[in-house]
């Protein structure tokens, strides 16, 4: 299935410390979460180990919102969280 890449979304996801290609592995790769108003949402927790804004974090946590139309996925947003989850 095809993906496309909202502009909002790769707005977002520049801001928020994430690029195309991670955007795309959580959608093939992440795990189901909850999404609302008809949306499909996946998550995927990533090994990090760095600074961002000057505070270190082991992991973050990309969260992607879509819609499924026709054989497309349309990306809606992207969230990330930074922190550390348990495996």
């Amino acid at each position: 299935m095809e993906i496309q890449i909202d502009p909002h979304t790769l707005d977002r996801a520049e801001e928020r410390g994430v690029d195309e290609s991670e955007i795309k592995d959580v959608i093939k790769t992440g795990f189901t979460i909850a999404a609302k108003y008809g949306r499909m949402g996946k998550a995927k927790v990533y090994n990090f180990r760095q600074k961002r804004l000057d505070r270190y974090y082991e992991q973050k946590r990309v969260e992607v919102f879509y819609i499924v139309e026709g054989e497309k996925i349309i990306t809606v947003t992207v969230y990330v969280f930074y922190g550390k989850w348990e495996e």
